[in-house]
């Protein structure tokens, strides 16, 4: 069992920056891929990008080179860096733990999901 915690989400003028953390709590932290997704309101949660076990990356083309997405194992945390946001990158914002060696994109797919955290860009 799994749990996870986002914090970091609030309001930010179009171009700012934003970093949210996901803090996990249970075993063996280092063997799940992390995902970040996000919800707007009226819309369905779309994946953001997600951080695999060894550490490798995939996103969404719409966060490609503006989101980073880390992980300190040490501290059971994943991180995920949004710069130059835009007003269209507001929506709450969820962390996602899933044991599988393959990192997946899609919702169903995730075990665990944290609460999330809202993130409100204004332009």
């Amino acid at each position: 069992q799994v749990q996870l915690v986002e914090s970091g989400g609030g309001l930010v003028q179009a171009g700012g920056s934003l970093r949210l953390s996901c803090a996990a709590s249970g075993r063996d932290f280092s063997s799940y891929a992390m995902g970040w997704f996000r919800q707007a309101p009226g819309k369905e949660r779309e994946f953001v990008g997600v951080i695999s076990r060894i550490g490798n990356l995939d996103y969404a083309a719409s966060v490609k080179g503006r989101f980073t997405i880390s992980r300190d194992n040490a501290k059971n945390t994943v991180y995920l860096q949004m710069n130059s946001l835009q007003p269209e990158d507001t929506a709450v914002y969820y962390c996602a733990a899933d044991n599988s060696p393959v990192p997946p994109i899609v919702v169903k797919e995730y075990d665990y999901w944290g609460q999330g955290t809202q993130v409100t860009v204004s332009s």
